[in-house]
């Protein structure tokens, strides 16, 4: 019983009818479109980039995707990203920052430096062959995202552009969240200055989890990556952003090999974000709740929030759950049903249930002492507010730095579609504070 897969196959054969003729929506529509098409985008880099590049990005119609250094790995091989002929060093001190940023007004310096600063590892060191892994392109692990270009400020403080150049921002998706999903997230960041990884696991590969198997494999690879960008240059820094309890519970997978791979590595870990989720405890109905949003996607009730209708017709968030709450569709209500039983098996297993309690137990007393930052909401269907409301009290109990902001009225992992803003207006006052240190004190 190492795998999944056998435990639910039977039980999903019989609810089959009932998820096939919901899968086929998709979450695109739940990332709001606050940027340019990326046929916009690219035309910015027209005075500093090659025609090459400019052809690369309107054929692609894809972010930058970092892989020069990660080429003996299956699951990125077939990712094609330009690569920038420049050979200049990253600058080390404020004033050849500058003097650098000034220059890369005519001579593009500056993508140079960013290209460099995105190396996942050094030249020098040969990273062992990694098991053969054959996942189509849409289903990429990682990508990394690199900084816009004009994200730099050349005229505001150099220390907070280097502080944001030498930042990554781990984005860790939901259960069944594609590189696409996550794509919007990475270009906020990116367009702040910042680097930004996403990371996501295929469907199939949650399924059939096995201990040691792809997942944590998967996850090996990244841990390594990241470990060695570190190592090149002090003042390297990490930033972890995750959705739901799939992305949280990677957080917790990575902190563990972080702390039996190098534990001073803990310590460049400057801020924690936590989007709908946790729930702390291995719950058969949360893990239905997840597993059925992830088939149904849009016609899953929980991506709806609650809403009711102004005097003018048009719907508004409510304040309460004082009107009538969304309830489940017959199909959908069936298939919870079954996924409730079969978790319920599931998460008894002997192994699993011990991994679970495993990376539990680092994320509930093992975490760094970075600030964390909670966004939740009283209308999520899959993570019940109250047991981010726990978390976030046994994390303050113990000491933590801890933030929080309840959407009230918004569905799981649909807080940024929803309410932008606000979204927004919560990342970037807890980068401020929390992960940019520097600019306030250079100033």
């Amino acid at each position: 019983m190492g795998s999944l897969s056998g435990i639910l196959q039977r039980p999903f054969i019989a609810v089959t009818a009932v998820a096939v003729a919901s899968i086929s929506s998709d979450f695109s529509d739940k990332i709001p479109s606050q940027r340019p098409t990326e046929a916009t985008s690219s035309s910015s880099f027209s005075d500093l980039s090659h025609n090459s590049t400019l052809d690369f990005l309107k054929e692609s119609r894809t972010s930058f995707a970092f892989v020069s250094k990660l080429e003996n790995l299956s699951f990125v091989t077939k990712i094609h990203a330009p690569v920038l002929k420049f050979s200049f060093p990253i600058p080390t001190t404020s004033c050849d920052y500058v003097r650098n940023l000034h220059a890369s007004l005519v001579s593009s310096t500056v993508l140079s430096n960013l290209y460099q600063s995105a190396a996942l590892t050094k030249a020098s060191k040969q990273i062992a062959p990694s098991p053969k892994f054959s996942s189509p392109p849409s289903e990429v692990m990682y990508r990394w995202h690199l900084p816009e270009p004009t994200s730099l400020d050349i005229r505001g403080s150099s220390a907070c552009s280097v502080a944001k150049s030498r930042t990554v921002v781990v984005l860790l998706g939901w259960l069944g969240a594609k590189q696409k999903h996550l794509k919007r997230y990475a270009e906020w960041y990116t367009s702040r200055g910042f680097h930004a990884i996403t990371f996501t696991f295929p469907m199939t590969e949650i399924l059939t989890y096995q201990l040691d198997g792809k997942v944590e494999q998967h996850i090996g690879l990244l841990v390594n990556h990241l470990a060695d960008w570190l190592e090149e240059e002090h003042g390297k820094n990490l930033v972890f952003h995750t959705f739901s309890n799939t992305g949280w519970l990677t957080y917790g997978a990575i902190l563990e090999k972080f702390q039996k791979h190098d534990s001073s590595v803990m310590g460049r870990i400057k801020g924690c974000i936590v989007d709908s989720a946790p729930v702390a405890a291995p719950d058969p109905q949360v893990w239905a709740s997840g597993f059925s949003a992830a088939f149904l996607k849009k016609n899953s009730v929980a991506t709806k929030g609650l809403t009711t209708l102004d005097s003018t017709g048009m719907e508004v968030p409510m304040s309460s759950k004082e009107d009538i709450v969304p309830k489940p569709a017959v199909t959908e209500a069936a298939l919870l049903l079954v996924l409730e039983k079969i978790f319920d098996v599931v998460l008894k297993l002997p192994t699993v249930n011990r991994r679970l309690s495993d990376v539990l137990d680092t994320l509930s007393s093992s975490q760094p002492s970075c600030p964390q930052l909670y966004i939740y909401s009283s209308a999520d269907r899959v993570i019940p507010a109250d047991s981010v409301e726990s978390f976030i009290k046994e994390q303050r109990q113990a000491g933590r730095e801890v933030r929080a902001c309840n959407f009230v009225s918004t569905p799981h992992v649909d807080h940024f579609r929803n309410d932008p803003k606000l979204y927004t207006s919560q990342l970037s006052q807890f980068l401020a504070d929390c992960v940019l240190t520097s600019c306030r004190e250079s100033r």
